[in-house]
């Protein structure tokens, strides 16, 4: 940046070279054998040609030429097996794209942190969302319904010790749900060791030193501004936050049906204590975990080189002191106890989308603010692009949970009777996908139809620009086809946009439709037209 910084003055101008999926290497790109990495490490560098590391001291040898860098990341989506595991965080890589995806607004930040922290909270229901996907799975499916069920349990003999029918310490409900809480408490370890090693990989390297700047945004761009390339305060502390949700997500798992039991009248008088100040004492600890998301964003205008270890540590380490108690709650003896039905996966999910639609509408109201201080043709969908994205990312979010949900329940339940099966809302949510595929199969082939009859009119053109050359249909042909398909990249605006807003309302429909009819789409339409009974079942 300091370097880039003083290019005008000496007339040095850049020109980055950047390769696809396929990835090439520096040489290829540079079309020369000669390179040299100036920056980067061996997953992600930037290379130049050996005569032109010393571009910046002598200006004059370029002519008025650009000086040509390659950025080579092929071996970001290579390697070790690890790397599979950043498919988890593809719903946290989709949604961090709304936040750099915000319009510029020049004297509007009390608007530009609005929006910054809404994403924030988006990102944050991501990580309950998941991890509550993987309680309905461990806990609801598996140790509730399937091992709490004799004919679910005979299928399976790796659930035999927690069947009642066995009589086993395991047998008793509470203790299957503190047993199946391992589940998704390691799915919550996997998430902060992924983000711990980005932050210590990334995050955690010193910048140079560089003097505050005003915090205003100057319409210049943010590239160059001190604190952009530097997010390790605001990244550990989202890793602890993001952390102790997941783990207070599990202990709510566990906490509510137990709870519910002990505040029965005629139960014991200790549990039905612990049963008020157990939830209580997570409510508070998620209050604690919200008011961390909502306190601190990013700050690019200084380089904030503070780290609050305190926060950090102990948020995580007390919302897994709450699960352990929660465990052990949840473990006491309970003659009588007995599970069925299913948990409260319906209100859980019902209100993550809930609240995730209205974060989604509230960041779009927001984004056009910010647009409308200083409209920029530029902008994608008029400003828009950044809400657009995040309903995708939870759109994602969402995909990923109801398929794990309802593909366990498939493998558990082979007959389909023998157990409850996955929340309404899951299903619900599921029946969006075919709806929503057949709007996206006609609008791409509408710009499908759009590329053809342009490449057929670009035939001429092509002909007009080459004059003299020897005919060759096939090769005009080939050329007007290519640059029609090109036109399609300026198109991604509109399929993201159209997308995102067929899936908020479908989504919305999903919502009304499960919490008013309580039943599944098949359920619901039972008795209707019968075009209406197989489009629900499809």
């Amino acid at each position: 940046m300091e370097r880039a910084q003083q290019w005008p003055a000496t007339g040095c101008a850049l020109e980055l070279l950047v390769h696809g999926v396929g990835g090439t290497t520096p040489e290829r790109m540079l079309d020369d054998p000669r390179t040299v990495r100036i920056t980067g490490d061996d997953t992600a560098a930037v290379f130049r040609r050996a005569d032109d590391v010393d571009a910046e001291t002598r200006p004059g040898k370029r002519h008025g030429t650009p000086v040509p860098e390659a950025y080579v990341w092929c071996n970001l989506t290579s390697g070790n097996g690890a790397r599979a595991l950043w498919l988890l965080l593809l719903p946290f890589m989709v949604v961090n794209l709304a936040h750099w995806m915000r319009p510029g607004a020049p004297g509007r930040p009390r608007t530009t942190r609005l929006y910054g922290l809404l994403v924030r909270l988006a990102g944050l229901t991501l990580t309950v969302l998941l991890v509550a996907a993987a309680c309905e799975v461990a806990l609801d499916l598996t140790a509730w319904q399937c091992a709490g069920t004799r004919a679910c349990a005979a299928r399976h003999s790796w659930l035999g010790f927690l069947s009642p029918a066995a009589g086993g310490w395991w047998s008793a409900p509470g203790r299957r749900l503190a047993l199946a809480a391992l589940v998704p408490a390691a799915l919550t370890g996997l998430l902060w060791y992924l983000a711990h090693r980005t932050w210590s990989a990334y995050e955690s390297q010193q910048p140079m030193s560089r003097a505050p700047e005003p915090e205003e945004d100057t319409g210049t761009g943010s590239l160059g501004r001190p604190g952009f390339w530097y997010g390790r305060r605001l990244v550990a502390r989202l890793r602890a936050a993001h952390t102790a949700a997941g783990l207070l997500t599990v202990a709510a798992a566990i906490a509510a049906p137990t709870a519910a039991l002990d505040r029965r009248p005629g139960g014991p008088a200790v549990l039905d204590v612990l049963g008020r100040l157990l939830p209580a004492a997570l409510l508070a600890w998620a209050a604690a975990v919200v008011w961390v998301v909502c306190r601190r964003g990013r700050t690019e205008h200084l380089l904030d080189r503070q780290l609050d270890r305190h926060l950090v540590r102990r948020l995580p380490l007390g919302a897994l002191l709450l699960l352990l108690l929660t465990a052990v709650y949840a473990g006491w003896s309970r003659p009588g106890w007995t599970s069925a039905g299913r948990l409260a996966g319906d209100t859980t999910f019902g209100g993550l989308a809930l609240g995730q639609g209205l974060l989604v509408v509230a960041l779009g109201i927001t984004a056009h603010a910010l647009y409308r201080t200083r409209p920029d043709p530029r902008a994608v969908l008029r400003g828009l692009g950044g809400p657009a994205v995040a309903m995708l990312a939870c759109a994602l979010g969402g995909v990923m949970s109801g398929g794990v949900c309802q593909r366990v329940a498939d493998w558990l339940d082979g007959t389909g009777t023998s157990i409850p099966g996955p929340p309404v809302m899951l299903t619900w949510q599921a029946s969006v996908i075919p709806p929503l595929l057949l709007v996206l199969l006609v609008l791409c082939g509408r710009l499908a139809g759009r590329a053809r009859r342009l490449a057929r009119a670009l035939r001429a053109t092509v002909e007009r620009d080459h004059p003299g050359e020897p005919s060759d249909p096939e090769r005009t042909r080939r050329i007007a086809r290519t640059r029609a398909m090109a036109t399609l990249t300026d198109d991604a605006p509109l399929v993201v946009g159209v997308t995102s807003a067929a899936t908020l309302v479908l989504g919305a429909a999903a919502l009304v439709g499960a919490l008013g009819t309580g039943r599944t789409p098949a359920g619901a339409a039972a008795g209707t037209h019968p075009a209406l009974q197989g489009a629900a079942q499809t």
